[in-house]
């Protein structure tokens, strides 16, 4: 069975799901044709998880059995790590041997732990910007943006986070835009806005018209519940508009499914609730215009080309890497990508990742990462070849994208794509062809430098929170310090 070649201790996801089913150890054990003992040594981490049980629990009660993977505690690991470099705990820095038991063991704590500490960091942010709360509230007066908008910081994290656990794909949502999607014989349509257009008015006795010419600044969409009119703004082009279309019937055909979705997340807040509801639109908005089988199929045969997926399907380029970060449905998978999107600033605007590669939690991101020098050649998609610090390495791609100025002084919007994956995938990429993963240039990549192991980096920007560093005034070399190892 691919996969199970390393032991799998997962005694927590059985044991929640045997409780999930409301049943004993015993019954459990009974269903399965084991012995009680056995299933309480693997819930306890005593026995590893074997191909045989797991296989027996999947036909038994029919569940995934790919839930039952090591990844999501590698990355509970990771993020850990990250949180346990914050200089408040210092002097108590915990093995990573240590760190496995914690997340194997006690999964649920590990969690609490890095949501209080995320707590704890957003309530040190926002007492070191009291004098920009101040000049917040003489904006408000003067009629500029409300001061507790950085409040929703937390719930937007919140849902990020939610989407990083969960592998950035929902089935039942996924599977009812392939539904859709067949239903309307959608994919790679060239009229396919016209298609959902005269879906909404048949369907939803919804009317869709575009903004008047004089209204520039228009919101993206704007319905009038009274009216049944859903307005777009002229200045979208095909790709987006169906996207927002298919946003929008996912929230009159999918309003149950996304309801039930928030409700098993159980996030903290009702702003929280909110963005759940607007990211699950938009995701089921990607799998209707980019439905899934027929999509991983074309991906493979063009070997995830991005420009030819997005010529070829009448997506944007951004579409298509959001699309291939979600291919994680059991059974079908795609390969494993990683997804971001930055801007000029640094700030990581979107986030998703079905593989092992870490993105920093807080700060910015390795200025190794060829993710920022897209900026700089905006029409070419640029290839690396990284390591992170636990030895994996990944083939890197990164690619500019912009939204244009509507109006004389107004800025551009310049954003960077990066998506990528771990190199054993490499072959199924066209972009590795002619590079020799062997012999290639490796650029040494870390989550970011508050955390990074590497001491000797050239570009490092900030000394590592979890080091000594020295400061020699005899010497100066381009990093104005060194760091102890």
């Amino acid at each position: 069975m691919a996969g199970m070649s390393k032991k799998v201790f997962a005694g927590h996801a059985v044991r929640h799901a045997r409780e999930r089913l409301g049943l004993t150890q015993m019954d459990f054990a009974r269903r399965l044709a084991l012995s009680p003992s056995y299933i309480n040594q693997i819930e306890s981490n005593q026995r590893p998880v074997t191909a045989a049980v797991l296989l027996a629990i999947s036909r038994t009660f029919d569940l995934d059995i790919t839930r039952f993977g090591a990844d999501d505690l590698d990355r509970i690991v990771a993020d850990l790590r990250e949180a346990l470099a914050d200089p408040v705990f210092r002097g108590l820095e915990p093995t990573l041997q240590d760190l496995k038991n914690a997340t194997t063991h006690a999964p649920t704590f590990a969690h609490a732990f890095l949501r209080l500490h995320g707590a704890m960091r957003r309530l040190e942010e926002r007492r070191a910007a009291q004098d920009d709360a101040v000049i917040s509230v003489a904006r408000e007066v003067d009629g500029g943006a409300p001061p507790d908008e950085g409040r929703n910081l937390a719930p937007y994290e919140e849902v990020r986070d939610h989407f990083h656990y969960i592998d950035n794909y929902v089935d039942g949502l996924d599977r009812a835009a392939e539904e859709r999607n067949a239903a309307l014989d959608l994919f790679a349509r060239d009229d396919a806005v016209g298609v959902l257009v005269q879906h909404l008015r048949q369907r939803h006795d919804i009317v869709v018209d575009l903004a008047p010419a004089d209204q520039p600044d228009a919101p993206l969409l704007a319905f009038d519940r009274h009216r049944r009119v859903a307005t777009l703004a002229r200045t979208l082009d095909r790709a987006s508009q169906a996207f927002r279309l298919g946003a929008l019937i996912a929230r009159f055909e999918q309003s149950e499914a996304i309801d039930q979705h928030v409700i098993d997340a159980g996030f903290r807040s009702a702003t929280a609730r909110e963005v759940c509801r607007l990211s699950l639109q938009n995701y089921y908005a990607g799998a209707l215009i980019l439905p899934y089988r027929r999509f991983a199929r074309l991906a493979r045969a063009r070997r995830h080309d991005l420009d030819l997926l997005a010529a070829m399907t009448g997506a944007s380029v951004e579409q298509v890497c959001h699309r291939l970060s979600t291919l994680q449905r059991p059974g079908e998978k795609g390969v494993p990508f990683y997804f971001l999107k930055v801007d000029r600033a640094g700030n990581v605007i979107k986030r998703h990742s079905a593989t092992r590669f870490q993105f920093a939690r807080y700060g910015g991101a390795c200025p190794v990462w060829n993710v920022h020098e897209a900026f700089e050649q905006p029409s070419r998609t640029l290839v690396q070849l990284g390591e992170m610090p636990d030895g994996v390495r990944y083939l890197c791609l990164a690619r500019g994208t912009s939204k244009p100025a509507i109006r004389y002084g107004a800025r551009e919007r310049r954003f960077a794509l990066g998506i990528g994956c771990e190199v054993s995938y490499a072959g199924e990429l066209v972009y590795a062809d002619g590079l020799d993963l062997k012999s290639a240039t490796v650029a040494p990549l870390g989550v970011n430098c508050r955390i990074c192991p590497r001491t000797a980096c050239p570009e490092r920007a900030f000394p590592p929170l979890d080091r000594e560093i020295v400061l020699d005034p005899d010497r100066r070399g381009v990093v104005p310090f060194s760091v102890r190892d």
